[in-house]
This record gives structure tokens, C-alpha cells and sequence, in this order.
């Protein structure tokens, strides 16, 4: 979406136009879910919570100033609703079962295989292929919830640092800093559960 259609549907949203707000949530739910999935490790939680920053941007989108971008804001809205989510969580001494569901392991077979552009795999490589994402999810979700956000947005997100210093507000150095040793510890936890 370029500079211009971006700030139209911004200006529409402004005016709480519903059929912007469909606009904006297809246009944003595919990269929205995938960071809270990354960030909660649950599908069930997943969608409660981009469920929820939606309808945060709807009610405060007249707070969105053009500092950044849309997607940096929508960014922003979706790591806090999951830091408070995750204290939620704690709160509650919620057992994460730590398998991915079906459906879940269906999406992100079918999203690593087509953004690595590789041809279809076989059976075989298909389930090894979903037991290393499970590995990965769930190392990821061992990560303290800073250092998960860190490296869902840099490393799955491909966010550039900048984006990322604007969603957490912090400086570069400790971007750089934090996200070496999250990568750190996720390449620590994923080598004890493939030995």
C-alpha cells in the first residue's frame, strides 16, 4: 500500500467508516496474527487478541498521529495487547500444552514453504518441517516476553530496526544488544530439544 492509499484509509478510519475498517483489517490480519502467534504460541489466543487490537484501532486510531508508520502503530498496539496478555496469562498459571494444533501447523507448513519459494515437499519432509516449527514456537515462547518481541519483529516480521525502535521505543544499541542474545538463547533451547 503506498504513502497515498494509506493515509486515505487512515482519513477514513478518522471517520469511523466501517467498510475502511474491513479495508483495514484485511489488509493487516495475516501480519497481526502471525506476531501474537509468534508472541502467545496458542491459535485460540492468537485470535482473541488480534481480535482485540483490531477493535483498539478503531476506537483509537484519532490518537494516531503520522509519527510513524500505520503498520509500525498497528505493530505497536498488537505487542502491548500481547505483553498484558502474557502477565494475564501468568496471572492465571496458564499451561502452555506446547503442541501446535492442526490448524496451526497447517498455516505454518503452508507460509515456510511458500515464502522459501521451494518446491513442494514429501510427507516426510512436511511433518519434519512442522516439528522444527514446533521446536522453534515453542523455544520462542520460553523467551522472556521483550526478547520474543524483539526477535518476532526483526526475524519473522522483517521489520528494519528503526520500525522496531518505534513499536518498543527503545534505542538502537539495545535493540541490536537485546536481540543478539534473544537469538542467543532461542539457538541454546532449540539445540536441547533437537539433540
Amino acid at each position: 500500500m503506498d504513502l497515498r492509499d494509506e493515509g486515505e484509509l487512515i482519513r477514513r478510519l478518522q471517520q469511523h467508516d466501517e467498510r475502511a475498517f474491513r479495508q483495514c483489517v484485511r489488509l493487516y490480519q495475516d501480519k497481526v496474527y502471525s506476531l501474537v502467534f509468534r508472541m502467545l504460541g496458542s491459535q485460540a489466543e492468537a485470535e482473541d487478541v488480534s481480535q482485540e487490537v483490531f477493535v483498539t484501532v478503531f476506537k483509537s486510531i484519532d490518537s494516531f498521529r503520522g509519527d510513524s508508520k500505520f503498520s509500525t502503530w498497528l505493530y505497536r498496539i498488537a505487542a502491548n495487547h500481547c505483553k498484558n496478555r502474557i502477565k494475564y496469562l501468568k496471572r492465571r498459571a496458564h499451561k502452555q500444552t506446547g503442541e501446535l494444533d492442526d490448524a496451526a501447523e497447517r498455516e505454518l507448513l503452508g507460509s515456510s514453504t511458500s515464502t522459501l519459494g521451494q518446491k513442494q515437499a514429501s510427507p516426510v519432509e512436511a511433518l519434519e518441517g512442522v516439528q522444527l516449527e514446533s521446536i522453534v514456537q515453542r523455544a520462542i515462547t520460553k523467551l522472556d516476553e521483550e526478547h520474543r518481541l524483539l526477535l518476532v519483529l526483526r526475524d519473522v516480521e522483517e521489520l528494519s530496526y528503526e520500525e522496531i525502535m518505534q513499536v518498543t521505543g527503545l534505542a538502537e544499541g539495545t535493540v541490536k544488544s537485546r536481540l543478539h542474545r534473544a537469538r542467543l538463547v532461542l539457538k541454546e533451547e532449540i539445540a536441547r530439544h533437537t539433540k
